[in-house]
């Protein structure tokens, strides 16, 4: 039922998928920007309905795993996260990968719905340790459409990385802002 609500919305908004999704990864991260709106998060669940990305989990506020909703996240895959502040949050995640045959997890690698100058570095550290592909889901309002990068594996030139994943998402514009000022961070 789902899933034919989220065809439906999908196709009803012009919405399209430009790319295909590299079915064939046990492991992965995919990080997903620009992350503007909680609207994006709708988007997200319903292209996961439809591309059947059942298996893929999520990082969250730890305050959504509270009360009644708490059971609705995690029924949803995902994992609680206390931003207050990082608990060996990469090493933790990595443990998981380790752990697993298949595990795949997506993340906004801004961190915020607000409009930053840099990506935060976690997602990056965890490919590195875990030694898995990172998958970039751009999402573009302004031409409905939601894009997947081939597999991209990182290098440990972070500045260059960063620089080829700014690159593909720079020309997306997100719900409540259109221009990604996103600058290599030097460290």
């Amino acid at each position: 039922m789902l899933k034919k609500i989220a065809r439906w919305y999908l196709n009803y908004y012009k919405w399209q998928f430009v790319g295909s999704y590299p079915f064939y990864l046990k492991k992965s991260i995919i990080i997903v920007a620009p992350h503007t709106s909680n609207i994006d998060f709708i988007i997200g669940l319903m292209v996961r309905s439809v591309l059947k990305l059942y298996h893929v989990k999520f990082l969250g506020k730890h305050i959504l795993f509270q009360g009644p909703w708490g059971v609705f996240f995690k029924r949803l895959g995902g994992i609680s996260v206390d931003r207050s502040s990082s608990h060996q949050m990469v090493e933790k995640i990595v443990d998981i990968y380790n752990k697993n045959d298949s595990f795949t997890l997506v993340l906004s690698p801004e961190g915020t719905r607000k409009q930053v100058k840099k990506f935060k570095s976690g997602f990056y550290y965890i490919a590195l340790k875990a030694k898995i592909p990172i998958i970039m889901a751009g999402i573009d309002y302004k031409t409905k459409s939601i894009h997947f990068s081939s597999p991209f594996y990182i290098t440990e030139d972070k500045k260059a990385d960063f620089g080829k994943m700014y690159d593909f998402f720079r020309p997306f514009q997100g719900k409540n802002y259109q221009e990604n000022d996103w600058v290599i961070d030097e460290n």
